[in-house]
């Protein structure tokens, strides 16, 4: 099904203007393609954000939205949408399509034309030294409409995040694609989600859940905290028929076909069986991997500058006292490398793909049954 290219102008002041795509015959088609317009900070820059959008048969079924590549550099989600998207415009064609969806699948385009000397920064905004998952609007449902006031009032970045979260907050089902550096499958779920959302985690095939506490100022736990105060000042503990969720899928490295194509189709297993997508429900099979609070994550730091050498990779698990790394700090040297070893039981989710390190570097996450002895504060792992 062809889709033409979208060149409708589009005002500043507006959210949205959508351009419907049209096939070969001239006629509409279901995929419904949209541009944000976000101007710059400058004179004569702005940035555009595609945004893919299917309409379901049934009003009362689960709307959902999904992005991918808030850091602009985490790729894996992007491809998985890409694939995503195929069977999405083949079920449409065939009315299979319930529930409404909208697709961001490049959800930073100011991150993306980040770079320093050639390399890419879309981790963190180069003007505000903010994280592009950080510092979202913690605000009541009620307030959705006024996230996109007043727009010019705020700076590139901010608008960007201002208008992500109220198409979030259309909807029942969000879904947004990290990756991690070298890793496992894994996703940071709200407690308050737990455990209904295993069937995302076996769906995904996720080895492990981290279990947050809601704290924090990123996308996902912001679309939670306007749900769990819908009415302000009353907040509440479980929301039931609701989900948001980071999905780390896997590695930075693991942009790859086969891959992608497996995860759209787990993707497409948990829409199935979240009756939004197919001819009927579908069941699921049970999650197996550990579910574990934040506190029970052990961030292992380098003790020093230096060439870090691994003992243990990501999938492993390791034992109390076992030799996770050793930085040679003083090359050549007597007593020139220091040794870090495992502070309690657990599996290895992720490590650092830098050989280079500097002194209290993260170098890997641990997933353990205990809580970290390490001190740690409320809201999100790492900036």
């Amino acid at each position: 099904m062809g889709i033409a290219a979208c060149a409708c102008p589009i005002s500043a002041h507006k959210a949205l203007k959508a351009c419907s795509g049209m096939d070969a015959n001239g006629s509409e088609s279901g995929m419904d393609i949209s541009e944000i317009i976000i101007p710059g900070d400058t004179p004569g820059t702005e940035w555009r954000l595609p945004v893919l959008r299917f309409t379901g048969r049934d009003a009362k079924a689960p709307k959902t939205y999904i992005q991918a590549a808030l850091h602009a550099g985490e790729l894996p989600g992007t491809v998985l949408l890409h694939f995503l998207c195929e069977r999405l415009r083949q079920a449409e064609s065939q009315d299979g399509i319930a529930g409404d969806i909208t697709i961001v699948p490049q959800a930073n385009p100011i991150g993306a034309a980040q770079s320093h000397f050639g390399e890419l920064q879309g981790r963190f905004d180069l003007g505000s030294r903010t994280n592009f998952n950080r510092d979202f609007p913690l605000i009541s449902l009620v307030d959705r409409a006024l996230l996109i006031e007043d727009l010019d009032d705020y700076p590139a970045t901010d608008r960007l995040k201002r208008q992500l979260l109220h198409m979030a907050l259309g909807a029942d089902l969000v879904l947004d694609l990290h990756c991690d550096d070298e890793s496992l499958q894994y996703a940071y779920i709200d407690e308050a989600f737990w455990p209904e959302a295993a069937d995302l985690a076996a769906a995904l095939d996720m080895e492990a859940v981290l279990l947050s506490d809601g704290e924090s100022s990123a996308f996902e736990e912001s679309v939670g905290f306007a749900w769990k105060y819908q009415v302000p000042g009353e907040r509440q503990s479980r929301l039931p028929g609701k989900l948001s969720v980071t999905v780390e899928l896997r590695g930075k490295r693991d942009v790859d076909p086969v891959l992608a194509k497996r995860d759209a189709d787990g993707l497409w297993r948990f829409l199935a069986a979240r009756g939004i997508v197919g001819d009927g429900k579908q069941g699921s099979t049970a999650f197996s991997g550990p579910a574990v609070p934040l506190d029970n994550v052990e961030i292992i730091r380098a003790g020093g500058g230096g060439a870090v050498l691994f003992h243990r990779n990501i999938g492993e698990r390791v034992a109390e006292g076992d030799l996770l790394a050793t930085i040679v700090a003083r090359p050549g040297q007597p007593g020139g490398s220091i040794e870090l070893t495992a502070p309690q039981d657990g599996l290895i989710l992720t490590r650092t793909s830098d050989r280079l390190v500097r002194r209290r570097g993260d170098l890997m996450k641990i997933a353990c049954e205990n809580p970290s002895q390490a001190a740690r504060k409320a809201g999100a792992l790492e900036n």
